[in-house]
């Protein structure tokens, strides 16, 4: 069966990036495609670091969680009283699990319509430009001035801007800068040596480049469309042996409590048909029973998606450092042992 998954996988056209599969905790499938850096003609190898976008975001849950561990915070404290939200104009109602689940209300960067109306994504980030979003409170230019979309708990709708406010809550209540809790607190505290928030002008050995399309359909750096560095609302740079840690930690209660991580595990929201959003994760649900928990992000030069099957106990992981090919492949994992 895995010999004929892998050929599935090895047949997808230009797929760039690394794939691991799992199952009880053995590997079935550990394989790299493509390249990481096209002026240099390196390949990808297995372990190398690529960017996951919004996967990331399980992260700032993790982190969030640890801080409701202890006792600093809890799942209804009210943004209001974690930040002055004066300037922001907010909603006082709006609450640190709202935050997660996306229910807030407070709208995303970006109108959908506008994306879809630009040719570049880079257009996109002019003020301020992506080279000065560096840290969380950067991006409030982005959205400070944009009036509430509902009132808050009223449905899922996807924010990244909700997932800046809680890395601005992270640094407010723990004292620390973002990034400095999070390597103290979950990279640093799993030994994740091959994960970091890397700024992509100068990306350490072993990482990927982004490459995304132009107007002609060829292919170019990524590096003016995204943020120069990932923060709370995604970016985060990481290998598929690190990321299959990460699982392994969450799912064995070694970075929070067991009743917390049943909490951030939870379908707390309905996004659409079988799909519902826990904290920072996504979770499919079949005869009322889960059958997924799976992550996914998605930037100009970056594609990721990963997934633990609790009943096949099956880990799959796919990082991609093209705009399109992660979600293809864990299709094709999802269709053969799942």
């Amino acid at each position: 069966m895995i010999t004929n998954l892998e050929l599935n996988i090895d047949r997808l056209e230009d797929f760039s990036g690394t794939v691991s599969v799992k199952k009880q905790n053995k590997i079935l499938l550990e394989k790299a495609y493509g390249l990481a850096n096209f002026s240099f003609n390196v390949k990808n190898k297995i372990n190398t670091k690529h960017g996951i976008a919004s996967g990331a975001k399980l992260f700032t849950a993790i982190a969030i969680c640890q801080l409701v561990d202890s006792g600093l915070l809890s799942f209804d404290t009210l943004l209001k009283d974690c930040l002055n939200i004066k300037y922001l104009n907010y909603d006082d109602r709006i609450t640190i699990k709202h935050l997660l689940t996306h229910s807030s209300g407070i709208p995303d960067y970006f109108e959908e319509d506008d994306i879809n109306n630009v040719n570049e994504f880079s257009e996109l980030y002019q003020n301020p430009p992506m080279y000065m979003l560096k840290t969380p409170k950067d991006h409030l230019k982005l959205f400070k001035n944009n009036p509430m979309e509902f009132e808050p708990g009223y449905k899922f709708d996807y924010t990244n801007a909700g997932y800046i406010l809680l890395g601005l809550i992270i640094e407010e209540k723990s004292g620390l800068e973002f990034k400095e809790y999070m390597k103290k607190n979950i990279i640093n505290k799993l030994k994740l040596s091959n994960t970091g928030y890397f700024s992509i002008d100068k990306l350490p050995e072993g990482c990927s480049y982004g490459y995304t399309k132009d107007h002609n359909g060829n292919l170019k750096s990524n590096i003016y469309s995204i943020p120069i560095v990932g923060g709370p609302d995604g970016g985060i740079y990481i290998n598929v042996q690190d990321m299959s840690k990460v699982w392994n930690a969450l799912l064995n209660f070694k970075l929070l409590r067991e009743a917390t991580t049943k909490e951030l595990l939870t379908p707390h929201i309905h996004c659409e048909n079988d799909c519902y959003y826990g904290y920072g994760i996504y979770i499919i649900k079949k005869e009322n029973e889960i059958y997924k928990y799976f992550l996914m992000g998605g930037d100009p030069g970056a594609e990721f998606m990963s997934a633990v099957y609790p009943q096949n106990n099956v880990e799959v992981i796919v990082m991609c450092n093209r705009d399109s090919g992660a979600n293809d492949v864990a299709m094709l994992v999802e269709n053969s042992l799942c």
